[in-house]
């Protein structure tokens, strides 16, 4: 989750934007945008979204599962569902190996 908090600030950053102005754009606090970018809170899907339309980047550009955003327990269950599609021949998309 640390990865996600800091890509988010590295590309606003990039962009000349401020966490006023993200916050504003959510419809959020700037103290409850801060948190995001600190890691202090969880990004779900609304979030990703959210801030992904507004810097006008793929979701995947801020954090993905393969980045371990979150817990190992998602580690797993990305591990788990790689080698389920393997085995079932499934294409796998390149971003996600």
């Amino acid at each position: 989750m640390k990865v996600c908090g800091q890509n988010i600030r590295k590309i606003r950053r990039s962009r000349d934007l401020t966490q006023e102005y993200m916050a504003f754009e959510m419809g959020i606090s700037q103290k409850a945008y801060s948190d995001i970018e600190n890691s202090k809170v969880k990004i779900n899907l609304e979030i990703l979204t959210k801030i992904s339309d507004i810097l006008d980047i793929k979701p995947s550009d801020i954090c993905s599962i393969s980045h371990k955003c979150g817990n190992d327990e998602y580690e797993d269950k990305y591990q788990s569902l790689l080698e389920y599609m393997k085995k079932n021949n499934i294409s796998v998309p390149k971003e996600f190996l």
